[in-house]
């Protein structure tokens, strides 16, 4: 909004041309965010806690000091995305598709989250939305953003300018299976291959399977950060650094002369996710000034769906899905963690008749609590590891 308002303004005003930086738009975007989430934070609270009653219904694991975050109220994750949208539709500028996208995501994910801690709330019970309505909600959603995002790629022109709505999704979908192309070799490649990690710009043709593969990366991401949402803080601090490196990676591929001198795909327009990816880290410390133990609100589903589908669209839109599973290998391990159990356990009891464990709990954050870890060194750790997997996330940009 302030993009388009002031940049006009530029010629006759020499200040308003910061405007047109995104480095600068993207500080205004994590200020403005965290000073809504701080200022608003409290009342905000105050209204789950009237609305809810009981809160989120806590289960018994058997852990120390669990129960008393009884009554706790949840959906806490709508104070990041107030912040969220504030930030971006204040700083961000509006014509570019890929703010779009990525917030259309969020949305639709946030609104699955909202769905299934309703659920928990209103039944008092562990159980919200099942998990055949959430992979198919979940899956289709990320259908249609990246086929929309596959049509923005093949917009890109020979000389790198971005052409929106020269090509839609599905004509490009189309065009990528046949033996004939309306586009350039190199722009097919493009809007239907994968980046390669460890190599200078270079594509892996997958055509329309390019849509199943960033489904796969939307979902995982949504439900990954999912299962690390358990203790007061755990999530959204490495969701923060994960955004953080992000925010790098899209600025970097959205500019030419730092994409050329890192052999990385250079990607226009990509770079004004910087600014979204800047108001989230915002809304996350914001979020964070509450949640931190002992925790004040949860973030529910409502905020861990929508910040893994955030993250994970992020990555495909930016040509970076690899580096997802670097900068957020925690939340790797925590979904690892789980089906390792679940699938060593049902193979245990249909070999030997008696279900075996190869953690003490899952996900990993419990196993860590019954081995004996009070919570507080269970999250500070995990945030360690968390900002040390960006930072190695970050450094495979120039490892080519």
């Amino acid at each position: 909004m302030l993009y388009a308002l002031l940049t006009p303004l530029a010629d006759d005003f020499g200040f308003f041309n910061l405007f047109n930086y995104i480095t600068f738009r993207s500080g205004g975007a994590l200020v403005t965010a965290f000073l809504i989430c701080a200022l608003i934070g409290e009342g905000f609270i105050n209204f789950l806690r009237a609305r809810q009653g009981k809160g989120q219904p806590i289960r018994d694991l058997s852990l120390e000091a669990q129960m008393s975050k009884q009554g706790t109220p949840t959906m806490g994750g709508f104070l990041i995305w107030i912040g969220l949208f504030v930030g971006t539709l204040l700083w961000s500028d509006l014509s570019n598709p890929y703010v779009w996208v990525v917030l259309a995501v969020t949305v639709a994910y946030a609104f699955l989250g909202f769905l299934d801690d309703y659920a928990k709330v209103a039944k008092q019970t562990a159980d919200g939305v099942s998990a055949v309505v959430r992979l198919l909600f979940g899956f289709g959603v990320a259908g249609v953003a990246c086929a929309f995002i596959m049509g923005l790629h093949g917009a890109h022109t020979e000389l790198g300018y971005a052409e929106w709505g020269a090509l839609n999704p599905v004509s490009q979908w189309i065009a990528s299976l046949g033996p004939e192309t309306t586009v350039a070799p190199n722009e097919n490649s493009f809007s239907g291959g994968v980046a390669i990690p460890f190599v200078n710009d270079y594509f892996y043709p997958l055509g329309g399977f390019f849509i199943l593969f960033g489904m796969i990366v939307v979902v995982g991401s949504a439900n990954a950060v999912n299962f690390t949402d358990g203790l007061d803080g755990l999530a959204v601090v490495p969701v923060t650094f994960a955004a953080m490196a992000y925010a790098f990676i899209a600025y970097l591929t959205g500019n030419f002369v730092f994409a050329e001198y890192l052999g990385i795909q250079f990607t226009p327009g990509a770079g004004e996710l910087a600014v979204l990816l800047a108001a989230l880290m915002g809304a996350g410390m914001g979020f964070l000034w509450f949640n931190t133990f002992p925790a004040k609100v949860f973030m529910g589903d409502t905020g861990s769906l929508g910040l893994g589908g955030l993250l994970g669209v992020v990555a495909v839109a930016v040509k970076h899905e690899f580096a997802l599973v670097v900068i957020g290998f925690l939340f790797v391990l925590e979904a690892l963690s789980v089906m390792m159990q679940v699938g060593y356990f049902k193979l245990t009891r249909k070999l030997t008749g008696e279900g075996k464990r190869i953690f003490k709990m899952a996900p990993l954050h419990h196993h860590f609590q019954k081995a004996g870890w009070p919570e507080t060194r269970v999250v500070v750790r995990f945030w360690i590891l968390s900002a040390l997997f960006a930072l190695a996330g970050l450094a495979t940009l120039k490892l080519r």
